[in-house]
């Protein structure tokens, strides 16, 4: 388990994971300006993607894998990651003896206000549910991207907590899963996934921008994002389609 930086004064952990499971106290921090300069981008998972596509990052995901569970949401921080696993005992012994060894209530213990929880998560089971959609929206959390089942939308929904995920479930994890690591290189859809990593998230998808790219890409974005605003001014200014601006 590593130090957090200097200064920072650290909650007391909720012993739901080991520490020695816990690789970094604080997912790492993003630039000064960064994270509110990505927010100023319309449509930001597009341009962001079409960026990527040019400097060569894979690291976008649609809607259509993740699922937004809340209408016109769009976030952006850096990544407190969680990997979950099944059980392996069954789940009629552990839940007979209520052996719940989830974690992601020590991902909200240890997330900084804007922080996204991207849980590499267990298909088919719930891995976020409205309690823990609660809590990270009191801690501040800017939402949750879960490869994996979520439940209890509705709560989440009037908390106003937005998730990404792949698949909605009653069917819950408290019993079957096991959070083996936080704040570990993670897999979303083949993508890794770093803590400290930028997300990116809306109504079209999700993109996760290596921490080392993050400038790289926000400068290309911002530009990118300046263009199409000027031809849409075009359009909206009667410019015959011929003669309407193009970078292609």
């Amino acid at each position: 388990m590593n130090d957090a930086p200097a200064g920072d004064l650290l909650p007391k952990l909720t012993g739901k994971i080991s520490p020695d499971r816990i690789r970094l106290m604080r997912a790492p921090r993003p630039p000064h300006g960064l994270i509110e300069k990505f927010k100023r981008i319309p449509d930001a998972t597009s341009v962001v993607a079409d960026v990527m596509d040019e400097l060569g990052i894979t690291g976008a995901i649609g809607a259509s894998v993740l699922k937004p569970t809340l209408p016109n949401a769009s976030i952006v921080g850096p990544a407190l990651t969680v990997r979950n696993i099944m059980q392996r005992d069954h789940v009629y012994e552990t839940a007979r003896n209520h052996v719940n060894r989830m974690a992601e209530f020590e991902a909200h213990n240890l997330a900084l206000p804007g922080d996204v929880v991207v849980i590499d998560g267990v298909a088919g089971i719930s891995n976020m549910g409205g309690i823990s959609a609660q809590t990270g929206k009191r801690q501040g959390e800017a939402g949750a991207i879960v490869f994996g089942g979520i439940r209890d939308v509705g709560h989440s929904r009037r908390v106003e907590y937005p998730l990404w995920a792949t698949e909605i479930t009653p069917v819950t994890g408290k019993w079957r899963i096991e959070t083996v690591e936080i704040n570990g290189d993670i897999q979303i859809a083949g993508i890794r996934v770093s803590p400290g990593d930028i997300v990116v998230a809306d109504e079209t998808g999700v993109c996760f921008i290596p921490i080392a790219r993050a400038a790289e890409v926000l400068e290309r974005a911002l530009a990118k994002a300046a263009f199409e605003h000027e031809k849409c001014g075009a359009i909206d200014a009667g410019t015959a389609v011929a003669d309407l601006p193009s970078r292609e």
